[in-house]
This record gives structure tokens, C-alpha cells and sequence, in this order.
């Protein structure tokens, strides 16, 4: 669905300022959306917002539907006597750069774990309805879920496969059993789930009334060890025995990989899905719009053909296409929940076939400026090639910086960025492709907050293929400074996409 003209930036919440490790829905949070209402943007990506497991990736999540309990405020638990502020000094030691997950996690779990212990105690009639109201009308995923995250901790953080085989193949005595045992960290996992959405919707709001809209990505894979996958185990391509992946989701060599991604991620059933009537994405999908106003579908190619790669397989290189119900899928979900604002990752390997399942929907695609000054004139990513129902990006958060980028460009593409740009000042080539972005026939341009400030390749977000340090990029406060509002904002109202007086 073609959507008007507008800008926005990438930001993942973790990336926010802060006082306790890990950036949170508290008052930076706020703060930042002031400053997207300033320079006049309406549009915050946010990237996926579910509990993150080994690899701190937001794209590898214990849960398709559940809120990551680590962007809880704890000011806010405070506020409600759930928590004391002398009990979060532990935290606030840690660099304001960098999220050090291995050290802030267990710190603030133990505090989160704290507030849940309190809840019946000291919570108001009020929060004790609202808890109510949450749990049944998200009955449809957080109860599994919080079941599986307490066995997940009754087992040492294992995976689900390493649990006791009538636990793993959910025999029900043994399921009955576990639910008794456990029934006060299920209750705790539930809250921090009713706290995430509190949180999360309060400042959903507050973005709404800047006419600001969230976007959040809908990853076309699960993690294996997900309550996804141990709960629905029939809707993916496992091994009957070992219940591991028997078709690995991934990529072919590509410009990230000479050797392809594997991501390891199991593969649809697609033919059980259908059966029936594709309920677990219409689930999915549902509770993402509980959390965000536009869905940007992640690797959408793979829901016209995706890259399986067979178990054993320790790269991408061997795997083959194979045709995915991408078409029946999204029209199912039109008729069953309307025209919906989505928008596709449409990179990577590119056929007629996949342009076509995007258009048959009006889903605008991605146009990346890193991407644009290698090949000739017609490569798709130069900003005269572009349709107007696309999104136009600095660079992704799989991509270095632009300043980053810049510094490591071949003398080839250099030169075709002069030409393009006609004068080039590499001390202000984060500005010079903002520009290109947000003057582009784009009808969305959307800028990672590094590009705005400016910063190198030690600010990167994600390197794919790389086991660690990613995803813990933070900046500060300060850095957002009145410079950098009024230039932003002046640019934003130079290419037409301020907000309308009186907008909706």
C-alpha cells in the first residue's frame, strides 16, 4: 500500500541513553521522540522488539510475539514501588556506549524478577485490572510462552530439545506437572510481559500524538529454540528424531558473504500452514500491530522462494530455492485483517517473480544508497531509478555507517558518487547522502540515527556474519544537539516531508 511522503530514523530501543546499562522505555525514550517531532520526522524504526537469546539479535528471539523484558523501565517500576531506587546502583556502572549484555542481563533480570515478587503486594486495584485485561486478550501466545521461558530457566538456560524428551515433545502429564511446579516464575514472565506492553503502548501514544508512526520488522524466521518452534512444531521442517532443524533457512553468497549466511533457523512447513488457513501468521501479524503502526516484512524474497540449505551443512553454499505460498499468504491476511501498511525488504537475490508478489500487493520496496555508485546508470538503487512507492536508506542496520562506508569505498564507486553529487566534502558525507535520501521521488526515506550524528565503523549496529559484538551500539544524550535538530529539520521541510499542519 503506497504510503505519502514522509522520513523517519532507525533506532532500536537498546541504542537509547540511559543511566542502567541497556537503553529502556523511560525518559530518553520520550526524549528521543521529542526530537523526531523537532526535525519534524514521522516515522521511528525500531527493528524487532522480542526477547533476544544467544547473539543479543533482535532477528533470533525466544518468541515471535513477545516484548523484550530488558527495555522495561526501571525508573518507572520505581514509580510504582516495585522497585527502590537504591536497588539499581549495581547498574549504573556499566559504559553509556555500549550495551555489555553477558553483565547487565543477569543484573537486571534479578531487579525485574524483584518487581514481579512485589506485584501482588503493592500493585493498585488498577495495574491488577489491567494485568487481567492483558492476560486475556494476549491468552493466545504469552501464556506459552512465560511456560516455556520458566522451564528455559528450570533448566539452566537450555535449549528445548536438551529438556526431558516428554517435556521437548510435550507429552501432556509431563506438561501438567511443569505447570504446577512452576506456576510463580510463569506468573513472573507474565507480568514482565504486561510491563513491556504498558510500557511500550504509553509511548506508542506519545508518538502517536507527534503524528509519529512506528515501524517494526516482522522477521520472515523464528529462532529454533523458541516457544514458536517447541509449541508449533508441526508448522516447521524438523527432524522427527533429534527435533533439530532438518532444513536450514539462510542466504546464497551475496555482497555480505562469499559463502552465503546460514542462519540456521528451521524452515515452514509450508503445506501444514496452509492446512490451516495460515493461523500462526495471522496471529503473528496480529500481535505485531498491537506494538507498531507499519510492518517492514524482513527478507521479504523468501515468501516467493526461499534458500534452503540441508541439516549437516555448515555454510549456505549447497542449499537450493524452493517456492514458498508467499501470494496465499498475504491475501489471506487481507481478507482476514484488511489493507495492511507493509513494507518488504526486497534485497538480496531479486527475480520477476518476487517484484511481482511485491507489486500484486502495493508493497513498497527498499532502495539503499550504499548500494547505488557501484555498475552503471541503471543500477535500481540511484536515486533517479527510483518508483516513488519505495523506501530510501542512508544504510540498513546490517550495513557499515555511511561514514564508515565512505572511508572503505573503492576509487570506482568515489568517483561515480563525485560525478552524482557534483562537490563532495568527505568530512560531510553523512549530510550528503542524507540529502540524496530525503530529496529523492521516495515516498519514505529513513536514516540510522549514526548517519545523523555523524559517527565511524566503531558505531556499527550489525556485521552479518560475525558470532559477536554486535547489536550494543548506544550514543548519548548530548549528542543529539541543536545543530544537528536544525539542519535535520530544515532538510526534512526542504524535501516536502514535514508533517501537514492539522495532520492526522
Amino acid at each position: 500500500m503506497p504510503f505519502p511522503r514522509s522520513s523517519g530514523i532507525l533506532l532500536h530501543p537498546t541504542s537509547l541513553p540511559g543511566r542502567f546499562g541497556i537503553g529502556d522505555l523511560g525518559a530518553e525514550a520520550y526524549r528521543f521522540v521529542d526530537f523526531l517531532a523537532a526535525t519534524q520526522q514521522q516515522l521511528w524504526q525500531v527493528l524487532p522488539l522480542g526477547p533476544t537469546g544467544q547473539g543479543n539479535s533482535p532477528y533470533l528471539c525466544y518468541s515471535s510475539m513477545a516484548g523484550n523484558p530488558l527495555l522495561i523501565s526501571l525508573e518507572m517500576l520505581c514509580d510504582r514501588s516495585l522497585l527502590y531506587p537504591d536497588e539499581l546502583h549495581d547498574l549504573e556502572h556499566f559504559s553509556p556506549h555500549q550495551v555489555d549484555f553477558d553483565e547487565v542481563t543477569p543484573i537486571k533480570m534479578r531487579l525485574l524478577e524483584r518487581a514481579a515478587s512485589r506485584f501482588d503486594d503493592v500493585a493498585s486495584a488498577e495495574d491488577q485490572a489491567a494485568f487481567a485485561e492483558f492476560s486475556a486478550a494476549c491468552h493466545f501466545w504469552v501464556d506459552e510462552f512465560a511456560f516455556f521461558m520458566a522451564l528455559k530457566n528450570a533448566h539452566g538456560g537450555a535449549g528445548w530439545t536438551e529438556w526431558p524428551e516428554p517435556l521437548a515433545r510435550r507429552e501432556p502429564e509431563a506438561l501438567a506437572e511443569w505447570r504446577d511446579k512452576l506456576a510463580s516464575d510463569i506468573f513472573c514472565h507474565k507480568f514482565l510481559q504486561f510491563e513491556f506492553h504498558s510500557q511500550w503502548q504509553a509511548l506508542r501514544q506519545y508518538a502517536r500524538d507527534r503524528q509519529i508512526q512506528i515501524i517494526g520488522d516482522i522477521p520472515i524466521y523464528v529462532a529454533h529454540d523458541s516457544v514458536d518452534v517447541w509449541a508449533f512444531p508441526e508448522n516447521f521442517m524438523l527432524d522427527a528424531e533429534t527435533l533439530a532443524p532438518a532444513v536450514m533457512a539462510g542466504v546464497p553468497p551475496d555482497y555480505f558473504s562469499e559463502t552465503g549466511q546460514l542462519w540456521g533457523n528451521p524452515t515452514y512447513n509450508w503445506e501444514e500452514l496452509k492446512a490451516t488457513d495460515f493461523q500462526w501468521w495471522i496471529q503473528r501479524i496480529t500481535a505485531l500491530l498491537d506494538y507498531v503502526d507499519i510492518i517492514r516484512v524482513d527478507h521479504f524474497r523468501g515468501f516467493q522462494a526461499y534458500w534452503g540449505v540441508p541439516a549437516g551443512e555448515t555454510t549456505a553454499i549447497n542449499g537450493e530455492w524452493i517456492e514458498a505460498p508467499g501470494a496465499e499468504l498475504f491475501e489471506t491476511v487481507r481478507q482476514k485483517l484488511g489493507t495492511l501498511p507493509i513494507m518488504a525488504e526486497d534485497l538480496g537475490v531479486i527475480t520477476p517473480e518476487v517484484e511481482a508478489l511485491r507489486d500484486e500487493f502495493e508493497f513498497p520496496g527498499m532502495k539503499i544508497l550504499h548500494f547505488a555508485f557501484g555498475g552503471g546508470s541503471d543500477n535500481p538503487y540511484l536515486p533517479f531509478n527510483y518508483v516513488t512507492n519505495s523506501v530510501v536508506y542512508t544504510g540498513t542496520h546490517d550495513n557499515d555507517t555511511t561514514v564508515g562506508w565512505f572511508e572503505k569505498m573503492p576509487d570506482y564507486e568515489r568517483d561515480r558518487l563525485t560525478q552524482y553529487v557534483g562537490s563532495l566534502n568527505p568530512d560531510d558525507i553523512h549530510w550528503t547522502l542524507i540529502r540524496l535520501a530525503l530529496l529523492s521521488t521516495a515516498n519514505q526515506a529513513i536514516v540510522p540515527l549514526q548517519d545523523v550524528l555523524g559517527y565511524g565503523s566503531d558505531c556499527r549496529m550489525n556485521t552479518p556474519g560475525l558470532s559477536g559484538g554486535n547489536w550494543g551500539w548506544r550514543y548519548e544524550a548530548e549528542a543529539l544537539t541543536d545543530e544537528i535538530r536544525d539542519r535535520l529539520r530544515g532538510l526534512t521541510e526542504l524535501a516536502r516531508r514535514a508533517p501537514m499542519e492539522g495532520g492526522e
